[in-house]
């Protein structure tokens, strides 16, 4: 037998404790009664008290207290054992972590606001099977489809603007690795969340859009950005190079303009509402992705995986039906028995006869 709340044990120290200021209540209440009375009258007056049936009642007191406190303490023992069937959909996170994506038009940039984003959205769907792709001028799979939530949370410390091999932003490139996280047999239950500010480098969608709509996968995205934008920030400054003539470490054109990189969210739009999706504008990291999550939880689950859980059998309502007949026989009980002289006191006087 263990408990799960062990500690609460120490609660058992006050049965005897209870008992103690029981029989000291008693004693006090007895030797106030006799205070009234001289003691030759008081042996007429008053009431028998029988010393078993105090005793019991102080018992009774300390073992109701004692089996609150075990019944606290949350005993167990036995093995119960039932198979468990999680049921959830598999959604595939991709997100844009081009150059554009460290603006900073949304605070601290685009990308930590949709890193951000993604937690939370992660957070919510725990029954849910989850995968991460990374995509710039290629897609790269960082996480596989999994139930581990806390990997994805782990792989996205390591997404960084513009961080992978191939630089750009084909978002067509995430969204067909994406489907190839999908396993054969869940067609009806894909789900793609696309984290980005929409820049499209190749900007044909169509023939992606088709492909999603065969695959049965429904896609949500996120835009994070503004429409007025805000210059690119660069990771270091080449003072004089041909990036940055200006040497300010803003991104320039070859005209020597700063580069403003601005939300494009009608590709965004077209691409969530042809597959069944949602759209969200994302000003900031304090946006409500609860449109999404109820989005994909309408899409319905599937069993994704089946275990057998074995456990120990809480047993707290023994202790506590002990306690609660020992308080019962606490009440019941009655330290006053009747005497035979305080039954002659008490009895009506008979008529006299004539």
């Amino acid at each position: 037998m263990i408990f799960a709340e062990p500690s609460l044990l120490a609660l058992a120290l006050l049965a005897p404790a209870a008992a103690a200021l029981a029989l000291w209540l008693w004693r006090r209440r007895l030797a106030a009664d006799r205070i009234w009375a001289a003691p030759g009258l008081w042996a007429r007056l008053s009431r028998a008290t029988s010393n078993r049936r105090i005793g019991v009642a102080v018992a009774a007191l300390a073992l109701a207290v004692l089996g609150a406190a075990l019944a606290l303490a949350r005993p167990r023992w036995g093995i119960s054992s039932e198979q468990v069937e999680r049921r959830g959909v598999d959604v595939v996170f991709v997100l844009d972590s081009s150059l554009s994506m460290a603006a900073f038009d949304v605070a601290p940039n685009r990308l930590e606001t949709a890193k951000s984003l993604l937690r939370r959205l992660a957070a919510a769907m725990p029954e849910n099977r989850l995968g991460l792709v990374q995509t710039e001028g290629e897609g790269i799979a960082l996480s596989p489809l999994t139930l581990d939530g806390a990997a994805i949370d782990l792989m996205l410390d390591t997404v960084e603007p513009g961080s992978l091999s191939v630089p750009g932003t084909e978002l067509a490139t995430g969204l067909s690795r994406a489907i190839g996280l999908f396993p054969e047999g869940s067609e009806r239950h894909r789900a793609i969340v696309l984290l980005s500010d929409g820049e499209d480098h190749r900007g044909e969608m169509d023939d992606e859009i088709e492909r999603l709509r065969k695959a049965g996968v429904i896609v949500s995205t996120i835009g994070v950005g503004t429409a007025a934008g805000s210059p690119l920030k660069l990771a270091t400054a080449d003072d004089g190079g041909p990036s940055d003539p200006g040497g300010d470490g803003f991104k320039r054109d070859r005209d020597g303009q700063v580069v403003i990189s601005r939300l494009h969210e009608e590709a965004l739009e077209k691409l969530a509402k042809e597959t069944g999706g949602v759209y969200l504008r994302a000003a900031s990291a304090g946006l409500d992705p609860s449109p999404i999550e109820r989005r994909i939880a309408e899409i319905g689950g599937r069993s994704l995986a089946k275990d057998r859980v074995e456990s120990l059998e809480e047993r707290f309502q023994w202790p506590l039906a002990v306690a609660a007949l020992a308080l019962l026989l606490h009440l019941a009980v009655r330290p006053f028995v009747s005497s035979p002289r305080t039954e002659r006191i008490r009895r009506p006087a008979t008529e006299i006869p004539r």
